[in-house]
């Protein structure tokens, strides 16, 4: 897959395509609908449309984190659905002040040069989200290139949507955020030197940031790590901790992996963690004696609930 950062300057081969485009925070069901029927409008090579930052944070810069994916993460999850093109756009000033004539006439046309658009039916673009899905299809028209709007799609009678992802993590059921994305949920990023407390304790650690993600449950979980560089790429189960470490203090919140029957230096690499099932909240323990025993075990319970899976 070909990632491009702009829609000025794009090589010949980029152009012509059949877009999904969207926000496609979390590759959810309903994204991969949308995803699916954009493949399905065209013999054209595949694309998806997306925007870093998230249009919310440019418009919202001091809420609270609510991405479910960093651009990273996207990216691979979109990569392993056979996207041949993926435009992440920049999105600020410029893109934010264009009408919805501008960014079709500007961006889909004369930047990407698309032959066809699929778009969610809820989809808005432009400035001041002025544009909807007839504004599209009427811009198609009159530019020349093919529009498809898909139905949301769900279960149950609900839309599966990114916000009741958000809460099924926040409640500790990744099971519930499973079935709606159609994947485990991911936290993807670099592995960071920590303060390697774990290896004093006999349960060395990968250390990850979770800067600017909306937190599931703090607390211990079974996970699935796939190391995605370096000299150790493969998949691991393990064991994770995403909080605060009461035990030493108050602290950023971040995610440390155990990976079971590992041996090697993870510094730098990327990693993919999965969170499986959710074990038990944080705790604060009198003495490290107390804290290894209980990280045993978390251990056995992971290793039990994965070998399951």
């Amino acid at each position: 897959m070909q990632i491009h950062h702009h829609w000025q300057g794009l090589p010949a081969s980029s152009r012509g395509t059949t877009v999904a485009m969207g926000n496609f925070d979390g590759v959810h069901r309903g994204h991969r609908s949308i995803i699916e029927t954009a493949r399905a409008a065209s013999d054209a090579p595949l694309g998806v449309i997306t925007f870093e930052p998230h249009p919310r944070e440019f418009f919202a810069p001091d809420a609270p984190p609510f991405r479910l994916m960093n651009a990273e993460a996207r990216a691979n999850r979109l990569r392993r659905l056979g996207v041949d093109h993926l435009f992440e756009l920049p999105f600020g000033p410029v893109l934010a002040g264009l009408t919805p004539d501008a960014f079709a006439r500007q961006v889909l046309v004369e930047g990407l040069g698309v032959a066809h658009v699929t778009v969610g039916q809820d989809f808005c673009f432009g400035k001041n989200r002025a544009g909807d899905t007839d504004t599209l299809i009427s811009l198609g028209e009159s530019f020349g290139f093919g529009v498809t709007i898909a139905p949301l799609v769900g279960e149950n009678g609900k839309d599966f949507s990114s916000t009741a992802i958000r809460q099924a993590l926040a409640k500790g059921l990744p099971r519930e955020a499973e079935k709606m994305l159609g994947h485990w949920h991911r936290i993807e990023g670099e592995v960071l030197h920590g303060e390697k407390r774990g290896r004093e304790l006999g349960y060395p650690t990968a250390n990850m940031s979770v800067e600017g993600l909306h937190l599931p449950k703090l607390g211990v979980y079974a996970v699935v790590a796939d190391v995605l560089s370096g000299p150790h790429k493969g998949s691991w189960p393990g064991v994770a901790s995403l909080g605060v470490r009461p035990m030493f203090g108050r602290n950023e919140p971040n995610l440390e992996v155990h990976l079971f029957d590992f041996d090697g230096d993870l510094y730098g690499e990327h990693l993919s963690v999965a969170l499986v099932e959710y074990l038990r909240v944080e705790m604060k323990f009198d003495g490290l004696e107390a804290l290894i025993a209980q990280m045993d075990r978390d251990s056995a319970e992971a290793r039990a609930i994965l070998a399951q899976r």
